[in-house]
């Protein structure tokens, strides 16, 4: 979900050509001006590529990370950010051969903070349909590269993504009252950019909601007629993102794919409750790394999965280890460094933050309730997770999404909810690369890109969705489930 991680505006718009096939230079040219043209002000710094390949077999699809002059190193890093939700390679979503179409890369007009971007890919052999993808933790608008992109573009979708409105992060300092460290052990600060005054996480619905807009606008104006469907998708922080414009923009999305979103609710569980046991009692689990500790049972109780460990080069591997290195503290800061400003980071600790003594102090209730997601879904709705995901633990947070949504259903019986679907990976984890570590992890991509199809062959073959089921270790979504529900352990052998 995290790791690490504006153009000022230049008045005219930009365009590169590449030839495909025999087409000459200039037609090539003439189709990303006219195209920019007819876009008009809604982009600025637009770039329009017109591209021989549109998946990540091209290494010109992906920008260099740093690629952009006018910015601090860290704040726009495409090609970090899609590595950290695909697998390693040979895992990447495969390539069966060049797509060629019309790429651009802009900022949002709209973005009074000059921070928005978004990127289109649009494909010559275009199937008349629209996705739009989220970005998690604090990446950008190519996080989505190797899993969604390149799944979608060779089936002939256009694709939009965006960056919730926020760059990525640039390297601080302590003195910074908003940086946070990479680790606990770590010397180096980092500042998020969506920590910024005005950049805050209610943006974060209103810029995928945007990108539709955007795709939407932009289709019709580049082969002649409107998309027939538009379909969201995103994983972590583009999960919670599906969720959000399901629930509050339904006129702009058919349906949606959210791969482990973020469970965001003003009550407890949320990230502010859960992080912090785990961050507290991880260093005297790891004294030992004994399970029937008190310590390990503190971290169990708060909903993570049971921990995983193996050795290499006589070094013990941990995963809460792993995650406490690189995910939990740096997690947990850049949230309460947003939501609850006024909490001494460091000073207090954050593995001592107490959420339910501080609703009595500030109003951090409030700021999360800003963006809580609501389970009032306008649009079907597939959640994808994992039960061994020490990030975003299933219980506190993909579940706990589906009894809201229930609740909604239930609330409103009187109307015809969407569908919904929860389907877990039974040993998913939320970082993928974990496998490399794990073997018995199992990876949720195939997952969520099988759920993909599913959903749309149900939005306009109007079949009906698999039931809500625990996929089992090297199986796939079964109409006929062995095990419909939950996982009934959170890891198997």
């Amino acid at each position: 979900m995290y790791a690490l991680l504006h153009l000022q505006r230049a008045g005219a718009i930009a365009f590169t050509a590449m030839t495909i096939g025999p087409a000459p230079v200039s037609a090539a040219a003439d189709r990303c001006e006219q195209l920019l043209s007819r876009i008009g002000n809604s982009l600025i710094d637009a770039t329009c590529t017109e591209s021989a390949d549109l998946t990540t077999a091209n290494p010109a699809t992906t920008p260099a990370d740093n690629a952009i002059a006018a910015l601090p190193a860290g704040a726009f890093t495409p090609r970090n950010d899609r590595e950290t939700i695909a697998p390693d390679p040979p895992h990447h979503t495969p390539i069966a051969g060049p797509v060629p179409g019309v790429q651009i890369n802009a900022r949002i007009a709209k973005d009074p903070q000059g921070q928005a971007r978004v990127l289109m890919r649009l494909p010559d052999n275009w199937n008349g349909r629209l996705v739009v993808a989220g970005a998690s933790g604090a990446r950008s608008e190519f996080n989505g590269d190797f899993v969604w992109s390149d799944y979608v573009v060779q089936k002939g979708y256009a694709y939009v993504s965006q960056n919730k409105g926020t760059l990525n992060s640039t390297a601080s300092n302590r003195e910074d009252s908003t940086a946070c460290r990479l680790g606990p052990s770590s010397t180096t600060f980092v500042h998020f950019y969506d920590n910024d005054s005005g950049i805050l996480f209610t943006r974060w619905a209103e810029f995928m909601a945007e990108a539709a807009r955007l795709g939407r606008a932009g289709v019709p104006m580049h082969y002649g007629r409107e998309a027939q469907h538009t379909y969201a998708v995103g994983t972590s922080n583009g999960g919670y993102q599906v969720r959000r414009v399901v629930e509050s923009y339904p006129e702009l999305f058919d349906g949606g794919i959210d791969w482990e979103g973020t469970f965001v609710q003003g009550d407890v569980p949320n990230l502010l409750s859960t992080l912090p046991p785990a961050i507290l009692n991880y260093p005297d689990y790891s004294a030992a790394f004994d399970p029937n500790s008190t310590a390990a049972k503190n971290i169990l109780g708060a909903g993570y999965p049971p921990d995983l460990i193996t050795t290499q080069g006589g070094t013990t591997i941990s995963l809460w280890g792993l995650h406490y290195r690189d995910y939990w503290e740096v997690t947990m800061c850049h949230w309460q460094k947003r939501l609850d400003p006024d909490y001494d980071t460091y000073g207090a600790g954050l593995g001592n933050y107490v959420y339910v003594k501080r609703l009595s102090q500030v109003n951090v209730a409030e700021n999360l309730a800003d963006f809580r997601t609501t389970g009032r879904i306008r649009r079907p709705l597939i959640t994808v997770a994992g039960t061994m995901d020490a990030l975003l633990p299933i219980e506190d947070n993909a579940r706990a999404y589906a009894r809201r949504v229930a609740a909604a259903a239930q609330d409103d019986a009187d109307k015809a909810a969407p569908a919904y679907r929860l389907y877990e990976v039974q040993n998913g984890s939320h970082i993928e690369t974990f496998k490399l570590q794990f073997p018995q992890l199992e990876l949720i991509q195939p997952h969520a890109q099988q759920a993909f199809d599913l959903l749309v062959s149900a939005v306009e073959n109007h079949t009906e969705l698999p039931p809500s089921q625990c996929i089992p270790r090297g199986g796939s979504i079964d109409k006929r489930p062995p095990q419909p529900g939950h996982c009934r352990s959170l890891l198997v052998p």
